[in-house]
């Protein structure tokens, strides 16, 4: 609950400044639960289809749940989406990082999420990594 209300608080402070919607009040938000389907990482144990639950303390299937809600709570706290996709006209590395996607869905903040990840090229490559452990960590 303590940490629903400093996100609140953090969000309403970012919201004022012109950062974006504010999320509905922490009392009538479910906890952050999110469904994280990898495919194609090439890691043992990495594909597969985990739930993470990030509330007053880390639940769900994920492998590395703590790390994962800690990592989502720093972005939290820093006022940034790590679910936003790369905008179109984004000038991006030609890297090929490899065959991983991944799919997650479900409410972060309050928020519903969407989101789609590859690893097809530099700036693919970097919202993956930054998103690490909720994806797994890949070979670059």
């Amino acid at each position: 609950m303590l940490r629903r209300l400093l996100l609140a608080t953090l969000a309403t402070a970012a919201g004022t400044a012109g950062l974006g919607p504010l999320p509905p009040l922490p009392l009538l938000s479910p906890p952050d639960t999110l469904t994280v389907t990898v495919a194609e990482s090439g890691r043992p144990g990495a594909d597969g289809t985990f739930e993470l639950t990030c509330d007053d303390q880390a639940g769900g299937t994920h492998p590395d749940a703590e790390d994962a809600c800690a990592r989502l709570e720093k972005h939290a706290k820093a006022g940034r989406n790590p679910f936003k996709a790369v905008p179109q006209d984004a000038f991006c590395t030609q890297v090929y990082g490899g065959d991983a996607v991944a799919h997650v869905t479900g409410t972060w903040l309050g928020r519903e999420i969407d989101a789609r990840f590859s690893r097809v090229n530099g700036c693919e490559i970097d919202r993956w990594t930054d998103l690490q452990p909720v994806l797994p960590a890949l070979g670059q």
